[in-house]
């Protein structure tokens, strides 16, 4: 996801931007001193508005705000040829015009009802999120309202933005990790959606006209896609009727482009030689997806390989053994079309083949022998406890962790559930998803000076 670069404002704008900033910092204090909600039982509330729309809900009026979390299914992957970045562009736009207010006017309004708005895209799926104080939440919702249904997309605006994405693209043109995930998305995807630059080329964004940024919201902004959660001071009766007001005259059925799963393609090695003092090292094998039978294996496989903890193997073995690398770790990587375990580390590049040896010698005696029964009662126990942490300790987080079990499927009584899950996984079957997808050959990214041949065998 990401964030979107504004031109250098004008000095009304710029008091206009201080205003909304310290109205941001105050929003972001009241939920950083919100309670976690998983610190008691929370409940989650399926809502459907009159019109049908659905939305999960968390009541908690600890502090006077409220967060919305909203998806809609497509995002970059809808980029039409010769467009790559479209969606990117669309994204920065929804707060700079809507309905009969111009940028200037919606700004003002944004910053009156100090609330905070943000769209981004994914290759999946169009994001936006809302924080409000609960006393201005009309005032908030109608602004949401209007961005969603009537973005203006005026030309100046239009320009404005471009410009600031065309300046990071020139920029990125001479920074090794760019070009590297840019071969990298290349070599594993092909000529598949995903191997497309999520902010486009020079002459993509070029070509880009307000019919482009009409025809997308048209076909992705559609009841149909979309996705909600609301965690906040605020009751099921009145969020049926703000679900109905921001987003029940929508299409009822979105009309995307069709997009074909895709596996990544294995067994390469692609150097990004630059001369550099530290090289990085991206691996990837094949994935699981997220509703296969064996997801909990392969996810618990992962995380004892490298998923973050500090008595992973991969961390064991590069960092606290040998002084490798600061960091290293594996994530199992999930897309609507795709899927792939994937290992990144950095380390001094005279350095480099020693360490791309040991991480692939660690990856080989986990497929081989697999963990061993402490490493899997640890590893529950963390993967267990660590998810209130990581996932619920604030409203923001809890609402946009709501939206992705939407998305997967997973059911609104997934945490409760999710411990059982956990604990069921046997050794044999983490042995079987070590085997499963760690025995394949990697594709294999070097950033940095020529390895000299290492890591292709």
């Amino acid at each position: 996801m990401n964030e979107h670069l504004r031109a250098f404002p004008s000095p009304a704008r710029g008091e206009r931007k201080a205003l909304h900033a310290l109205a941001t910092l105050f929003l972001s204090i009241l939920f950083l001193v919100l309670p976690a909600l998983s610190a008691r039982a929370m409940e989650i509330q399926s809502v459907t508005s009159p019109k049908g729309v659905t939305a999960w809900l968390v009541e908690d009026y600890s502090v006077p705000v409220v967060a919305i979390r909203l998806v809609f299914g497509g995002g970059s992957t809808q980029d039409p040829p010769g467009k790559e970045g479209l969606a990117n562009l669309m994204t920065g736009l929804f707060d700079e015009g809507a309905g009969t207010l111009d940028s200037e006017a919606f700004q003002i309004r944004l910053d009156d009802a100090g609330a905070e708005m943000s769209f981004e895209e994914t290759r999946d799926g169009i994001y936006g999120s809302m924080r409000m104080l609960a006393e201005q939440r009309d005032e908030a919702f109608d602004l949401l309202r209007l961005a969603i249904n009537e973005p203006r997309f005026d030309q100046a605006p239009i320009d404005r933005i471009r410009a600031q994405v065309l300046s990071g693209i020139i920029a990125n043109e001479n920074d090794p990790d760019t070009v590297a995930q840019n071969r990298w998305a290349r070599a594993v995807y092909g000529d598949h959606p995903y191997s497309r630059s999520d902010q486009g080329t020079r002459q993509s964004i070029a070509a880009i006209t307000q019919s482009d940024l009409k025809a997308l919201h048209k076909a992705v902004f559609a009841r149909g896609g979309l996705h909600v959660a609301v965690v906040g001071a605020i009751d099921a009766e009145t969020l049926k009727k703000k679900l109905d007001m921001v987003f029940g005259d929508l299409p009822p059925s979105q009309a995307l482009a069709p997009v074909v799963d895709i596996e990544p393609r294995l067994a390469q090695h692609i150097e990004v030689n630059y001369d550099l003092p530290q090289t990085s090292l991206q691996l990837a094998w094949p994935g699981v997806k997220r509703n296969a039978t064996d997801f909990f294996p392969t996810a618990l496989m992962n995380e004892i390989l490298g998923g973050g903890t500090f008595t992973s193997r991969l961390f064991q073995e590069v960092r606290e053994k040998r002084g490798l690398a600061y960091s290293v770790n594996s994530s199992l990587v999930n897309q609507d079309h795709a899927d792939a375990l994937i290992v990144t580390t950095g380390t001094r590049s005279d350095r480099a083949a020693e360490t791309l040896g040991i991480v692939r010698d660690v990856v080989k005696r986990l497929a081989e022998d697999g963990p061993t029964e402490a490493e899997l009662a640890a590893t529950k126990k963390y993967m267990i406890g660590a998810y209130a942490i990581n996932n619920l300790d604030s409203s923001s987080s809890i609402a946009a962790t709501l939206v992705e079990l939407q998305l997967d499927d997973l059911g609104i009584d997934y945490m409760q559930r999710r411990s059982g899950y956990i604990n069921a996984v046997t050794l044999d079957q983490v042995k079987a998803a070590a085997k499963k997808l760690l025995t394949a050959e990697p594709t294999i990214m070097v950033i940095g000076p020529p390895l000299a041949g290492a890591g292709k065998g």
